[in-house]
Formats: structure tokens, sequence, C-alpha cells
């Protein structure tokens, strides 16, 4: 008889140390992955809604910027992080939407292997030039790229980057050849083309904004529905020629599939209230970021949804990847 009465109690002792444990997190710093090169946009999101994240919690948000392979190195790292509540990421929709499609060594599944939390940001693109490149718009770059067949090189933060797959689409849609120039991230890629050393490439107006207003870099369009209050006098891909053109990566933060869904849960609100502070806004909408927050069943719908639609743009358009 008195064994069941034990292991009631025993029972009821775990689930209450199991409340007390929810009620008392975060208890300690909380690592928080980004498989993004540092001074990315996607880096820089991260940084600012960690911030925020971390003076609310009261606990510190370690970032670690696990980069190579496109990003692959920091997801697979996340996904086989402990499941409890001290290990999160912030990663970019490319890592979950566009890698698997093109990469033969994804060692995840974009599907199952996170728990989504929320999304934070999406990313305004723009199309630059090297300024002595004879282009000052879409017209005239095509027509230049179509009387140089594979002559003109484009940069981009790595094989099935979203640098990469924007020139692809780009290319389909335009008829014309690039030669693709990879490299370790979007901030080395960008570098090269404010060097003169490539003359082209599509990279976060948050990257190119800086080169932009100094004359070092020159933008030809933007890939979002609308023009951008940060560049109004230059046209979308769409008014400059190629309705429908719209090319807006997202950046949104996940945990490893198992995480407590009380830990969901909060950093879920702690998230829609980072994004939703003024500060945090006015930052994001300063570097040509647009502050985006969710559910975290929308996050998973979002993220589905467009990995069957970069699945189906991929093969349509003939990208590949490694």
């Amino acid at each position: 008889m008195k064994t069941p009465m034990s292991l009631g109690w025993l029972l009821a002792g775990l689930v209450g140390c199991a409340s007390v444990a929810a009620q008392d997190y975060p208890a300690r710093s909380i690592h928080l992955i980004v498989p993004m090169q540092s001074g990315s946009a996607g880096d820089t999101i991260a940084r600012i809604v960690a911030q925020k994240i971390a003076a609310s919690l009261g606990q510190p948000l370690v970032i670690e910027n696990v980069t190579g392979a496109a990003g692959l190195i920091g997801a697979e790292r996340l996904a086989r992080s402990a499941a409890d509540g001290y290990t999160i990421g912030a990663m970019g929709d490319s890592m979950l939407t566009l890698l698997p499609h093109l990469q033969s060594q994804v060692r995840y599944d974009p599907l199952s292997d996170f728990d989504p939390v929320s999304l934070v940001a999406s990313i305004t693109s723009v199309l630059v030039v090297h300024p002595a490149l004879p282009a000052t718009s879409i017209e005239q770059l095509v027509a230049l790229a179509k009387s140089r067949p594979g002559a003109l090189d484009f940069a981009s933060g790595g094989m099935g980057s979203q640098q990469h797959v924007a020139m692809e689409l780009f290319s389909s849609a335009t008829g014309i050849h690039l030669h693709h120039v990879p490299f370790r991230g979007p901030a080395q890629a960008v570098m090269e083309v404010v060097g003169g050393r490539i003359p082209v490439m599509f990279v976060a107006l948050s990257i190119a904004y800086p080169f932009i207003q100094d004359g070092r870099l020159r933008a030809i369009a933007v890939a979002s529905k609308g023009r951008s209050t940060l560049l109004p006098v230059v046209p979308t891909a769409g008014e400059a020629g190629l309705p429908g053109f719209v090319f807006t990566p997202w950046v949104a933060i996940y945990a490893p599939r198992g995480t407590p869904r009380s830990v969901i849960d909060q950093m879920n609100r702690e998230t829609v209230a980072a994004v939703g502070d003024s500060g945090v806004r006015a930052r994001f909408l300063a570097l040509g970021l647009e502050p985006a927050a969710s559910t975290p069943a929308e996050l998973g719908q979002r993220t589905r949804d467009d990995f069957a639609r970069m699945g189906e743009l991929i093969k349509a358009n003939g990208i590949k990847g490694e």
C-alpha cells in the first residue's frame, strides 16, 4: 500500500519541480545561434531584437555567429542543440526554404527539426552595380549583359544564399547569363562590388545603403512591392520592367524541436513585444528593414508555404546548387 502512495508523491514532486522550473525561466543566459556572418542583415536584425529581449528577461542573450555553407552549419548546430530553452536561433529563411532544395549536404529537416517562435523582420533586397559599370537601369544592365554573354560576374554570400537565388531568378526573368562568384557571406561579397572587382549583385539594403549614400555603389532597383523610403527615387523591379518580381527575405526566431511549450510561448511574447517597441522599429526602418512579428503557428505556416514556393521557383528556373 505504501508503494503507490510513494509513487504518487514522487510524481507530484516531479510535476512541481517542472512547474517551478518553468516559472523561473530563464534562470541563466540564453545562447542565441546566428548562422549568418557578422555585419549581415540577419545578424543586425538578431542583435537589435536580442538586446531588447535580454533587457526584458533580465538575462543576457549570448550571440554566436556560426557561419559556413551559407548558414547550413549554424542551422544544423541549432537542430542538434538541447531543447531546454537555453539555446535558440535567429535564422534567415534561406536556411529553411532555399538551401534544402539546392544543397546535398543538408543534415536537418527544415520543416520538423525546429520549433517556430516568431518572425522578426523582412529584408529589402536592392540590385546594385559598381559606378564604373555603364548601366543606370535594369534595361541598360540587361542590354549590357546580353552584349557580353557570361562575361559579367555577380557576387553572393555563398552557393544557395539569398543573393545567389535572387540573381538567378533575375537572370531567368530577363534572359541574361551572368557568372556566379560566391563568397563567405554578403558583407564580404558587397565589398568586392564596392572595390570594383565584381560589377553587380543583389544585397540587403541595410548592407548596401552606406555605400549607396557615399557613391561607391549605384542602386538600380529594389526587389520589393513598393519603393523604399530610404531610396525613394530608385524604382522597384516591377516599375523597371519586371512586373511581379519581388524578393524579400526574412529572419525569424526558432528553437530546437521539443523545446517546452511554455518556453516557446514566453519567447514569442518577448519577441513580439521587442519587434513592436518603437525604438526597435525605428532602428529597423532606418536600415531598410521591415518589422514583422507573428505567432508560432503563423511562422510555421510561412515556413512551409515558402519552402514549397521556393522549391517550385528553383525547379522552374533551373537553378542549380552544389
